[in-house]
């Protein structure tokens, strides 16, 4: 999956000789060759504390993205489904010019910003997933949706094309949740730091 560079690294030595350190790469592939326990396990781990990062990192866009997608998740899919597409295109089309010249400058930047936004929209929609499902129950909070979100990750990993389906869904819906915060909002700060002049001034 990784280019075949990535793979071999040579170790030098003292005499010059280098003896030849693999390196594997994390992909389908591997995700494949794993039991669906395994990989339940696996996906629930690591969207839980991917999850955690994104919330932490983006402790205001992030929640206002959740609450976006649980208000209107058709409009956010539908948004979401072109822009997740030509995101995952630009990381694709970096990694295959990544053995040019023209890698360096432009294959890495749009590897970089595919497995990004990527990731952080998928466990995003996951959270809004998990947090629909905790609200049905009577408990509607933030890290009941990381919970169970990642559970629902977890379950999705029993199979290869649950995980395809669910991950697809869940990146369009983060994604297209996102990009409305971002354009309601006119950026990733808080409306409400704007500053309203007083409405009667002596």
């Amino acid at each position: 999956m990784w280019p075949s560079n990535l793979y071999n690294v040579s170790g030098a030595t003292g005499t010059g000789s280098g003896t030849p350190l693999t390196v594997s790469g994390f992909g389908l592939e591997t995700l494949a060759a794993l039991g669906p326990l395994e990989r339940a396990g696996l996906q629930f781990a690591a969207t839980l504390v991917l999850a955690v990062v994104v919330l932490g990192l983006l402790q205001g866009y992030a929640p206002r993205t959740v609450t976006k997608a649980r208000r209107s998740p058709v409009i956010s899919t539908c948004v979401g489904l072109p822009g997740l597409l030509v995101v995952a295109g630009l990381g694709s089309t970096g990694y295959l010019i990544l053995d040019t010249d023209l890698g360096p400058f432009f294959g890495i930047p749009m590897i970089v910003l595919g497995g990004t936004i990527v990731p952080a929209s998928t466990v995003l929609g996951f959270v809004a997933f998990g947090r629909s499902i905790a609200a049905r129950l009577g408990r509607d909070r933030l890290s009941l949706g990381v919970l169970v979100g990642s559970v629902l990750a977890g379950i999705a990993g029993l199979s290869l094309a649950l995980t395809a389906v669910v991950a697809g869904l869940a990146g369009a819906l983060g994604l297209g949740a996102g990009v409305r915060v971002i354009v309601t909002t006119g950026g990733t700060s808080q409306p409400d730091d704007r500053t309203v002049p007083p409405a009667n001034k002596i």
